[in-house]
This record gives C-alpha cells, structure tokens and sequence, in this order.
C-alpha cells in the first residue's frame, strides 16, 4: 500500500501536492418514500419545527406547552411583575401620541387586547397604519363616494378588513408564510415610495382646500386634478376662502417634518416626532376653537360621539357587486400591513435577542383583523414607528398593548369630543409627514450599488406604483421577482474550475487569477439543482465549453477528460438524470471520459438506480473530489500511453 502511495504521489507532482488516499463516494442511508415525503413536508410547511419543546416531555407538560404555543400570553403573565408594568405603562403616551389621529382610535382598542393574548412578539405595538389604511380607503373611493354614501363606504372597509384578516390567518394555520417571502426588500423599497407619493399627493385636497378632486391613486390623474382645478384654488384665495386652510397646513406640515428631522439626527429626542402629531392636533383644535376660524373656510371634523366599539358583523357586505372589489382590497391590505408587522417584529426581536414565530404571527394578526371587522375596526397590524417607541422606551412584554388599549378606552368614552373643531387640513399634515418617512432613498441607492437587477425590480414597483395604480405596480414588482428566480433557475450558473498551484484546490478561473488549467482536463462545476427547466440549457453550454477548449490554441494536451463537479446541486429529477446519461454517451464519442464529482446524498441515490438500469457509471466515474479525480484520471492517462509505447516497441 505504501509503495501504491509513492507511485500515486509521483503522479500527481505535475498538478498538484502529492495525494494519499483515494476516497469512495458514500450512498446517503436507506429511506422510504414515505419517510422522504415526510421530511420535505417538514421542511416546506415547519421549517421552525414548532413540536420540538414537546419532545421527552410527560403528558401534563405537553398540554402547558401547547396552551402557550397557542397563548403566548401563558407564557409570559405567570412571570410578569411591577416592574414590567411601570415599564409598560410609562410608554402609554408616546405611543398615543404616535397614533393616526381620530381616525385610528377605534381600531386602537380592540385588535391590540387580541394581539396582547395570540402574538409572540415583546415589542410590536397594535394599531392601524397610515399606508394601509390609506390605500384601503383609495381602493374603495373607486367603488363608491364616502361623501355620498357614507354607510355603504364603511361597509365596504369592514368586509375588506374581514378579507383581509381571512387571507393572513388562513397563511399561519396553512403553514404558506414562504409566500411572503417573495415580497423582497427590493419590491417593498419601491412600493412603499411609490405609495407615499401618491397618497401624499391625494392629501392635497385637504391641504390646498380643493373641492372637486380625482378618486384614482396614479400620479397622472391625481397632478391633472390639481393643475385642473388651479382656477378653483385662486378663486378661494381671491375670496378669502381658504388662505387660511393653505397657511395653517403649510406650517403644521413644516413642524412635524422639523420634528422628524430633528428625531433622526438625535435618536434621543426620538419623543420630538412622536409627540408632534398629538400635539399639533392640539394646538390646531385649540387656534380653530378660540378664533372661530371654521366661520372662515377652515374645514373641521365636527361633533364626535362617545363610546366604545359598536359590533358590526351585521355591516359585513358580501354582496356580488361589491365582493371583487372588497376581496381585492383585503389581499392587497393584508399583504402589506402584514409584511410591515412580521417585519417589525423580526426587526426588535433581533435586537432583543429572542425569535418570533412567523406563523404565529399570521395567525394573531390575521384574528386580530378578523375580531376587528365585526368591532368597527378598518385592517390594523404592528407599526414599525409605534414598535420602535415601544423599543426605545424599554417596555417588556406584550402588555404594552393592553395598557394602549385602556388609554384608547378612556379617550372615547371621556375625550372625543374635545376634537370636534379639530381642522382636517392638519390631519392631511399629519398623514404627508407619516409617509414621506417611507420614502427610503438610501436603501434605494444601497441597492443599485449592490445589484443592478433589485434595483430594476425597485424601480418597476415604484413606478408602477405611482403611473398604474398600487395593486398592478406590487403585481408587477413580485411578477418580475419571480422571473428572475425562475431565471436563475432555467439558466444556472456553470463555472471552469483551475488548480491552485501547490495545492489541491480547485477554483473559479475567472475569480482566481492564480488558478491554472489542467492540461487535458476540462473541469466543470453546476451550481443549481438540475430538473427539467434548465437541461437544454446546460447541454448546449457544457458543449460549447468544449468547443472552446479544442479549438485553443497553443494547448500542451488534447482534451481527454471532462469533470462535473455535482457538490452545488441539492437535487437533481429524471430530466436531469436523462441529461447526465446523454452526456456521458455523447462525451465517449467525441473521445472524452465524463467523471462526475461528489454528488450530494439525493442525487447519488438517483444515480445509483439509473446505473442499475443503464450501467453507464464506469469504474472512474464517481469521485468524492476534483484532486482526487485528477490524480486517478492522470494515473490511468499515464499507464495506458506506457501500455501503448511497450506495445509499439515490441
């Protein structure tokens, strides 16, 4: 054996460092099909694999673990103590005050007391959030006027929050959260400025006094409503209608963005923009009050009641004129009020150093929905502001939510109506400062200098977002997503490997500029799974490799060998299997030997019964490595010219 090792080393001195062994390339363990169907189902639907806490425990403990799997709030409230409730208590105000004002106070109540029971998250803070509430009420200013028929409208907003908890809950109890996946960062940069554009500009009605103004969310007809309807602007301000509306809006505006920017340049004065909106609500209902200033042109909410959540599961309208429209919105809503939640959670979760179950996470809030459409609630989620207030305020478990929701509860049935004269000009502020903070230019341009195609991606959302409409410029977005995984997919990446010389390291030619070719040897490495999709593909620019190699020039050896190096491919189908046999033949005819190099534990099973049935794998064909090939393939190359050299002697 020692002598068989000398006589392999002095071999391989040509290519590389000198070889000790030869290995054997291993058949992965024996599994049923069943077991195998098992496995990936596992993989696929419970990747986080939610029963293993249960596994080696006795019975009682199994029931606890599962009533706090399905309750998290048994998890924590056994351990809550004073000091986590001077915590939570101590944020109630700031996170009041980062609410959308008026508006969100009744879906401020009741979905964040169910997300306080179902949600897994320490620091999500419940609420509705400003891009989904506002592209739920543009999508359905579509399918009827609030102003004209205000009943059907809220309706028509109850049902979409009924889809739309529907749609999110049913991907957590289904186990599909992978779908969300396809939301990439790239499409939610783009969408979330394209969306902020718009529905800021939408808030020009209120903030310029116009009347008559378009329903459609698309940069184009919301510009040519206000360029149209210019005469309509100089003709209050001649008259002395609505200077007043412009200045107050104009100055609230310039405050709260003030604020922002003051926030962001020191996050320890992050309590700046968070008060601004409450306080500007205050301010503005004190100014219209005192100087009478709706006697003046100064637009204003007017007489609130009191009370809490009114139950409206009689207002579900599910009616065949309005149910395509109510459904579209939902998904559209639930999507994006749903990415912003998970993410947020993951975000302070990270920070936090503890994990959020994203199905989990579905779940709560896809209930929490469903609870708020029958208690007068529009889709609510976990706001990324509202989260980080609670962050930074260092509240400790989930019950921040409910402290939230008792604040909420006194404020409608003792305050509402103290914003009766509150001006709807400064609630349009309000609304353009909140989501002109979504327009993330420096994420945009990390990604152009990062990849050129996320960057397409990004740019196809928003300017869908913004020319199209919101729903058409998201499809297009996770449309084009998707094509470049199947791209990726259907046209894989196949590199020419080299010898690191004094090494048995194999790499990238066009990476590694110390990397030599192997004379003789043409080493290849695929880095996808091989199926259907892509073996034409792989076919035609494996034999155009070939090409290339025998018509260069000044080569010190014909082209004898070609190396598949398999160690990037997980999986490979019966096309793929076809594609390897079809090689191997094709290789032998034009004088080439095909070795292929360590094949993951699937495909080597795969290989195995295909050897079975056309005993194409010969002796040299399996490899556990690309020296180890080398080294044998060189060996054998050598005796066979010494056998042929002996012979034309004799």
């Amino acid at each position: 054996m020692e002598g068989e090792c000398k006589r392999r080393g002095e071999g391989q001195v040509e290519i590389g460092v000198m070889m000790e062994a030869v290995h054997k390339v291993e058949a992965a363990p024996p599994q049923s099909t069943v077991d195998k169907m098992k496995l990936r189902l596992k993989e696929t639907f419970f990747p986080d694999d939610p029963f293993r806490r249960f596994k080696g425990q006795p019975p009682r403990r199994k029931w606890v673990l599962g009533a706090q799997y399905l309750f998290p709030i048994l998890d924590w409230a056994p351990n809550y103590s004073l000091s986590f409730f001077k915590s939570d208590l101590g944020i109630s105000y700031a996170k009041l005050a980062n609410l959308p004002p008026i508006i969100g106070l009744y879906s401020s109540f009741v979905p964040p007391l169910v997300y306080s029971v179902l949600g897994s998250s320490r620091d999500l803070a419940v609420g509705p959030v400003s891009i989904a509430s506002l592209i739920m009420g543009s999508m359905l200013r579509q399918a009827v006027n609030p102003n004209t028929d205000p009943f059907l409208f809220l309706q028509l907003a109850f049902t979409a929050t009924f889809f739309a908890g529907l749609f999110q809950a049913s991907l957590g109890i289904l186990r599909l959260g992978f779908i969300i996946d396809f939301l990439s960062k790239a499409t939610l940069v783009g969408f979330m400025a394209g969306a902020a554009i718009i529905v800021s500009l939408q808030q020009l009605k209120n903030l310029l006094g116009i009347v008559h103004f378009t329903k459609k969310m698309a940069v184009v007809p919301v510009l040519s409503s206000v360029f149209h309807n210019t005469h309509e602007v100089l003709f209050l301000l001649l008259f002395l209608w609505s200077w007043q509306t412009i200045v107050m809006g104009i100055s609230f505006l310039a405050f709260l963005l003030l604020a922002r920017h003051v926030s962001i340049r020191r996050p320890k004065l992050f309590w700046l923009s968070v008060g601004a909106p409450l306080a500007s609500v205050i301010i503005s209902t004190l100014v219209v009050f005192l100087l009478k200033a709706q006697n003046h042109g100064i637009s204003i909410i007017g007489k609130l009641k009191c009370g809490l959540n009114r139950p409206s599961w009689d207002n579900l309208l599910f009616d065949s004129t309005y149910l395509g429209t109510t459904m579209k919105t939902g998904i559209v809503t639930g999507i994006i009020s749903l990415t912003e939640g998970i993410a947020s959670g993951r975000t302070f979760a990270s920070l936090r150093g503890y994990q959020v179950d994203g199905n989990k996470e579905m779940m709560a809030i896809g209930l929490m929905n469903i609870v708020g459409s029958c208690t007068s609630c529009y889709v609510t989620t976990g706001a990324f502001s509202r989260s980080a207030v609670n962050h930074n305020a260092g509240c400790k478990t989930a019950m921040s939510n409910v402290v939230m929701a008792l604040t909420v509860m006194v404020t409608l049935l003792f305050l509402m109506p103290l914003f009766a004269y509150t001006p709807n000009v400064v609630l349009a502020a309000i609304i353009i400062a909140a989501v002109i903070g979504l327009i993330d230019v420096p994420a945009a341009y990390n990604i152009w200098k990062l990849d050129k195609v996320d960057f397409l991606v990004c740019m196809s959302s928003f300017l869908g977002v913004i020319f199209i409409s919101v729903q058409e410029g998201l499809a297009i977005a996770v449309g084009l997503s998707i094509f470049r995984i199947l791209l990726q997919t259907t046209r894989p990446k196949v590199i020419a490997l080299g010898n690191i010389p004094g090494t048995n390291i194999y790499r990238d030619l066009h990476q590694y500029k110390d990397a030599k070719r192997v004379p003789g040897f043409l080493i290849l490495a695929v880095e996808a799974p091989i199926n259907f999709s892509n073996t034409t593909y792989l076919n035609e620019r494996i034999t155009r490799w070939i090409e290339n190699e025998n018509s260069m020039e000044e080569k010190e050896t014909n082209l004898r060998f070609l190396i598949l190096d398999l160690s990037a491919v997980p999986t490979v189908d019966t096309s793929g299997i076809s594609f390897l046999i079809d090689l191997k033949k094709s290789t032998e005819k034009h004088g080439l030997e095909l070795t292929l190099v360590n094949p993951t534990g699937e495909v080597m099973e795969k290989l195995q019964r295909a050897n079975k049935i056309h005993d194409f794998l010969g002796v040299n064909s399996l490899h556990l490595t690309i020296a180890e090939a080398v080294f044998s393939l060189s060996s054998q190359n050598k005796l066979q010219q010494q056998e042929v050299s002996s012979t034309l002697f004799i």
